[in-house]
């Protein structure tokens, strides 16, 4: 459904992004991460036809986006992050308008679906400039859906809401797959997991990983990690278990309970055994053990750090 192919952009002597390429398929919902000024926005406002690139291509449905603009623009929804409202019309009034920019024939039909899919029907008479951050969200959102696109690129799509309303959004979300193409833009890594079947990480405009979570947490962790609680731990305990052979870090948030990164299991044997092995013999009064997946967070902190230690190094080396 959404296919890119080599895309470059540049701002003067600023390279916003590096020969990105990816593909979303119909019906998917995708998360786009990365760091602030890593490329998310300019991605999408190129992939909506809101600015060319510098090269590369970009193709919805089958149409490019810069030779049959108008046939994405129909198939398309987009919402910004800096959501385009005009705040001296009512909510009926800008969807009615929105509606007749799109081309849409019955209007009204259209307009009452939207108010209830964003659970703004109570707003429709209120004029813009009168609601709250949230409702002018869900505003944005109605305007995004109100021609019934097959494609929906969303950045930030939560951002302002309260909890009912983010999740009000999310189960909206949800309920789109397999029926539209989403991509999404978020800083809320948690809901990554909750509505994406895939991501995609960007950093430095450029793709540093794009699988499903489990598959970069798979890929990534090489090792394993253990969350280690006990009654009795001495002061030395960080010593202790930093000793032992599989142990490759250990860190604690007091409290008795410690944090151990671990070495991969080999010839089956259980690096945890040696854990709380050493917890019974030394008396620490073992309460729990219990093995850490790693998280989106620690993913996209991992992936994200090393390229910018990686870039750092490269031109550490060119400078000397």
């Amino acid at each position: 459904m959404i296919q890119v192919q080599g895309l470059t952009k540049t701002y003067g002597d600023v390279l916003a992004l590096d020969n990105v390429s990816f593909q979303v398929e119909r019906g998917e919902i995708v998360g786009f991460l990365g760091p602030n000024g890593a490329g998310k926005t300019t991605t999408m406002r190129i992939l909506t036809g809101y600015m060319p690139p510098s090269s590369g291509q970009v193709s919805i449905a089958g149409y490019d986006v810069f030779t049959d603009s108008l046939e994405v623009r129909r198939r398309i929804g987009y919402l910004p992050e800096t959501v385009p409202l005009y705040t001296e019309m009512s909510v009926y009034g800008y969807l009615d308008f929105c509606a007749a920019v799109r081309g849409v024939r019955e209007r009204d039909d259209a307009i009452v679906r939207v108010l209830e899919a964003c659970d703004i029907a109570d707003v429709e008479d209120v004029l813009i400039g009168k609601l709250s951050k949230g409702y002018r969200q869900r505003v944005g959102l109605a305007q995004a859906l109100i021609h019934d696109p097959e494609v929906l690129v969303l950045d930030e799509p939560t951002i302002g809401l309260d909890p009912r309303q983010i999740l009000g959004v999310r189960e909206l979300i949800q309920s789109l797959a397999g029926e539209r193409t989403v991509i999404l833009s978020t800083h809320i890594l948690p809901e990554v997991s909750q509505l994406c079947q895939r991501v995609l990480i960007i950093n430095e405009g450029r793709i540093v990983a794009e699988d499903t979570p489990e598959r970069l947490t798979n890929n990534l962790q090489s090792g394993m990690r253990v969350r280690l609680q006990v009654l009795n731990a001495p002061e030395d305990a960080l010593a202790h278990l930093r000793a032992l052979p599989a142990v490759t870090g250990a860190s604690t948030s007091g409290r008795g309970v410690f944090d151990v990164s671990l070495d991969a299991p080999e010839d089956g044997q259980d690096p945890r055994t040696a854990l709380a092995s050493l917890a019974v013999t030394q008396q620490w009064g073992l309460i729990d053990m219990r093995t850490l997946s790693m998280s989106l967070e620690d993913i996209f902190l991992q992936l994200t750090t090393t390229e910018a230690v990686a870039a750092e190094e490269l031109a550490e080396g060119e400078v000397a």
